[in-house]
């Protein structure tokens, strides 16, 4: 089967499958984003989930911390209190058992921007200028650590455009509207999967959070796959499917995985699902 141009890719699973099944992920994933933005909105009134994705509290009596917002914290030489580090052991717990970068797929508000951009660049076969490393997230990590623990403040808080478009869309955005375009841009026309691929350092701290989480997409039936590339081209990471889809381990083990299954919505032949790894 000859490789289906970029624009094209999910069309024969809509054709093979109906337009649910190659659909079902990102439509769940939709809802889970809209869902919680939703609780956080309501707040006040359900008392639900209150607070922002920085810091908040579940059914007024679990506490949930940021892990990268945390650990910024106690770089300053500022101990976080009790909430902070019980919130912070009950994500990293939560994420580590279950699925590589689950939080940037099924929660992260700013994934509706980079899908966007990446959606519009496949219909109109737009070309990216330039080519990052995708190892620039993972150096952030202790850049941002040690720039927090020498300017005793917490850096990555003051341009973090996840916190910036959640607060944004949960109490008003202001000015905070720039920098979330300034990353659409920049996954538009400048780097394909710039941001989440390439930037992002709360996506990497997830990524390593999650490193030996348990569910993960599966080449089960690798020998169905025609290479048609729908998946690699509606990957955020494709670079993670080619070992599961050539040789070896049938299992994407690697971290940098978002976990969203557009892979697995987009394949007629149904090469691939979630499973556990165990």
């Amino acid at each position: 089967m000859a490789k289906n141009l970029a624009k094209d890719a999910g069309k024969d699973a809509v054709n093979a499958l109906g337009w649910w099944q190659a659909h079902r992920f990102l439509l769940l994933r939709r809802v889970c984003q809209l869902a919680i933005m939703g609780l956080f909105m309501m707040g006040p009134t359900w008392g639900i989930l209150t607070g922002n994705l920085s810091s908040s509290m579940l059914f007024e009596a679990i506490p949930l911390s940021d892990p990268l917002l945390v650990f910024q914290t106690i770089a300053t030489g500022h101990w976080p209190e009790a909430n902070a580090l019980i919130g912070v052991a009950i994500v990293i717990a939560f994420y580590a058992f279950l699925a590589p970068r689950a939080f940037c797929a099924w929660v992260c508000p700013l994934n509706l921007v980079t899908d966007l951009s990446a959606w519009l660049r496949r219909k109109f076969n737009l070309k990216t200028s330039y080519s990052w490393s995708p190892k620039i997230r993972y150096w952030l990590i202790p850049v941002i650590l040690i720039g927090s623990a020498v300017s005793g403040s917490l850096l990555w808080a003051w341009i973090d455009p996840v916190a910036t478009l959640h607060r944004g869309l949960v109490f008003g955005m202001g000015a905070g509207w720039i920098l979330i375009f300034l990353v659409f841009l920049l996954d538009l026309v400048l780097v394909e999967h710039g941001w989440c691929g390439h930037l992002c350092p709360l996506g990497a701290t997830y990524g390593i959070i999650g490193n030996k989480s348990i569910i993960r997409i599966t080449a089960t039936h690798r020998e169905a796959c025609t290479k048609c590339m729908d998946c690699y081209n509606v990957c955020p990471e494709p670079d993670v499917l080619r070992q599961p889809l050539k040789e070896g381990d049938r299992k994407v083990m690697s971290q940098d995985c978002i976990s969203c299954g557009r892979c697995i919505d987009v394949c007629p032949e149904k090469v691939l699902e979630f499973k556990s790894r165990l």
